[in-house]
């Protein structure tokens, strides 16, 4: 039942990329709905749940708040050196890195295999939980198949490498659904990656998503596509229960 569930999120999480590839000639608008549905991803969905499953604190601060504070500094760190290797090679300064691009697509998909443990994981509970987290899977991947085609092409890499990361991203929720069917994921180290991977999808939004979806356009309308995208994911986590 798990791996049938997580074939609607392969569709969803397709379409969501599908739109986000159609609508290029409003491309503020595109990112700035991306920035307000990674936002509302990260502090509505992703955090809430690392604070509740890692709950442990290391000097006196909770383990999932020093991992999340740790992702969006290494995704600084790593976007940093890697336009300081690229002004190295002649690049503007100003000029996007695809690298990141691809990176951060590639931590996407990684959150979508997630995904589909943590589908897999609910099923093995009972029908009930299962059908809870494949609300919550389902309907936020179309965010996610938007998310990576966005991030990928807005770092200068090439349609048919956002086409791949999309599709990539849209096949681990069935790998990561059909996987526990050997093994099943702690759910300390599930917390813990939520935290890291919230951090870094920040960095993401607020430092170079959000900035660029304002730079040429800072209309009213792409701000209501950002506040629009933190309803959408307030009104997912709020139907799924949590």
């Amino acid at each position: 039942m798990a791996v049938v569930v997580a074939l609607g999120a392969f569709l969803m999480t397709l379409f969501g990329g599908w739109v986000a590839g159609r609508v290029t000639d409003r491309r503020h608008l595109v990112l700035g709905l991306a920035g307000g549905l990674m936002l509302g991803v990260v502090g509505l969905d992703l955090l809430p749940e690392a604070m509740e499953a890692a709950g442990d604190e290391v000097f006196g601060v909770p383990e999932a708040l020093l991992l999340f504070v740790g992702g969006f500094l290494l995704a600084h760190v790593v976007e940093r050196l890697l336009a300081v290797r690229q002004a190295a090679h002649g690049a503007a300064a100003d000029e996007r890195v695809p690298q990141v691009g691809m990176t951060a697509a590639a931590a996407m998909v990684g959150h979508s295999l997630m995904d589909g443990i943590a589908l897999g994981a609910a099923f093995q509970v009972g029908g009930g939980m299962g059908a809870t987290v494949a609300v919550a899977v389902i309907t936020h991947d179309f965010a996610d198949g938007f998310n990576t085609y966005t991030i990928t092409s807005l770092y200068g890499n090439a349609r048919r490498k956002a086409v791949g990361m999309l599709v990539a991203d849209a096949l681990a929720p069935l790998v990561g659904a059909a996987s526990t069917l050997l093994f099943t994921l702690p759910v300390e180290l599930l917390g813990s990656y939520l935290g890291f991977f919230g951090g870094a999808l920040l960095y993401l939004a607020a430092a170079e998503i959000l900035p660029e979806a304002h730079h040429d356009h800072p209309a009213r309308s792409t701000l209501l596509c950002t506040v629009g995208g933190v309803g959408f994911i307030w009104l997912v986590v709020g139907v799924s229960g949590g």
